[in-house]
């Protein structure tokens, strides 16, 4: 399955780091696993059929987007870190998309939406080849944690239980399916919000939507499961009830952190999701030595690397897959997108943006830049407003400023083009294409050429 590397969950979705080695295709900013002691005999099903109506829009709802990675991709990099290695997804509306997005699950379609337990029931086929047990997580709770599976997991099979439900108190219930125990303290059954009674409803404890079932104990119960006489849709909830009165064990796990229970149903909850994610990304590079001018207003996307005592500066914009190395000063008002590498003391100043990029150890990049498909040595001073032109109309060329070189401002490199070291190009000159500048040369002009004598 795909795993991105996710460093900045540190606290949240990485207890795991030290065991898991990674293996980055840069092409697509995505990671793989190459080493991993996996969990046997557990699958996990990720429901992720709905539209999600409440989004307006024709995007299915587990592929919106936070800070630049589906929801789903979330949900399925805590999965994978949790030790789970078998991953299906129940998909439905989009189901293509879906299905691109998720490779190599493996994904089952819900032709019609008749609840979650139809979503489940969709997957009985493939289950039932599984012995032991199955998590079944929603594909919109994208904050959900791997230390909260593990846990979860762990009490299912140290109690021996046929079921575990991930529960959490929440002073307003809203409209969360209700927890509702029995005189011992053990979970009875589940309501939901529309078969509610009076004192069901003033009941805190709510479902998650996340769950261990033993395989077979989940679709005896199922078999069982009639559709709900207001909505028409089986619910994946009534299984604990019959569970409970076979004589079955049923556990719960109750959740602190009430962040990971967000579900994605609305532009509002993706957007109170993405300051929860962003918040944790920036909480954990300051915590490892990087210095976050203005948190309020700086905006850095998973698997972004920084190196100890380097400063990111207010209203700056940092995507996936860049690394920089320490000692680096970055913004304000910059934006380096994937591919970027920076190394050690590297200055990028105001409305500079980079893309593909590597600077090596002591340049400066001060002002009004675009460097793109660049591969720029050490000791370089770029001036400001210079541009490397990387696209003909058909493919992106690369641009080579060797160490030692000044570009004067105002300058445009078209790609592909070479600087040699310790070269200068005057300020408001036009390199062209294949008009490789020698090392220590000086040129200037439009089209740019060499100045004798230097």
């Amino acid at each position: 399955m795909k795993l991105r590397s996710n460093e900045f969950f540190g606290r949240r979705r990485m207890p795991l780091r030290s065991s898991i080695k990674y293996e980055i295709n840069s092409e697509v900013g995505q990671t793989k696993i190459v080493g991993f002691d996996f969990m046997k005999d557990i699958v996990a099903l990720i429901l992720a059929a709905g539209k999600g109506t409440r989004m307006r829009s024709d995007v299915p709802k587990v592929l919106h987007t936070i800070l630049g990675w589906p929801i789903i991709d979330y949900v399925m990099n805590s999965v994978c870190k949790s030790g789970i290695e078998g991953v299906i997804v129940v998909a439905g509306y989009g189901k293509d998309e879906v299905a691109e997005a998720v490779k190599p699950a493996k994904v089952i379609v819900q032709k019609r939406l008749l609840g979650s337990g139809d979503a489940v029931l969709r997957a009985k086929n493939v289950l039932k080849k599984c012995s032991g047990d199955v998590l079944v997580i929603c594909g919109d709770t994208p904050l959900i944690r791997a230390a909260t599976l593990k846990g979860m997991i762990a009490k299912h099979r140290t109690t021996n239980a046929s079921a575990t439900v991930l529960t959490a108190r929440l002073d307003d219930p809203a409209s969360y399916g209700r927890i509702v125990r029995d005189n011992a303290g053990t979970i009875a059954k589940i309501t939901e919000k529309i078969e509610a009674g009076i004192a069901e409803d003033d009941i805190k404890e709510v479902n998650v939507g996340t769950y261990v079932f033993r395989i077979k104990d989940l679709f005896d119960a199922l078999s069982e499961v009639k559709p709900n006489a207001k909505k028409g849709e089986i619910f994946l909830t009534d299984t604990i009830e019959i569970l409970r009165k076979t004589g079955k064990r049923v556990e719960g796990v109750e959740i602190k952190d009430v962040d990971e229970m967000i579900g994605i149903n609305s532009r509002v909850d993706l957007a109170k999701a993405t300051e929860t994610v962003k918040k944790h990304i920036l909480y954990k590079l300051m915590e490892s030595g990087v210095t976050i001018e203005d948190p309020a207003s700086t905006v850095i996307f998973p698997g972004v690397k920084i190196g100890r005592d380097s400063v990111v500066h207010s209203n700056t914009v940092i995507e996936s897959d860049v690394e920089a190395g320490s000692n680096c000063d970055i913004g304000p008002f910059a934006r380096l997108r994937p591919g970027v590498r920076l190394g050690d003391n590297v200055e990028v100043g105001n409305f500079v943006e980079l893309v593909r990029t590597r600077v090596g150890d002591n340049t400066k990049i001060k002002h009004h830049t675009y460097l793109g498909d660049t591969v720029v040595g050490k000791n370089v001073n770029v001036g400001a407003g210079t541009i490397t032109a990387n696209f003909d109309g058909k493919k992106k060329n690369q641009t080579r400023i060797g160490s030692g070189a000044f570009i004067g401002i105002g300058s445009r490199l078209i790609a592909p083009v070479t600087i040699g070291e310790r070269a200068v190009v005057g300020a408001g000159s036009v390199v062209p294409k294949n008009h490789n500048v020698p090392a220590g040369a000086t040129v200037i002009g439009v089209p740019a050429r060499i100045l004798k004598g230097r």
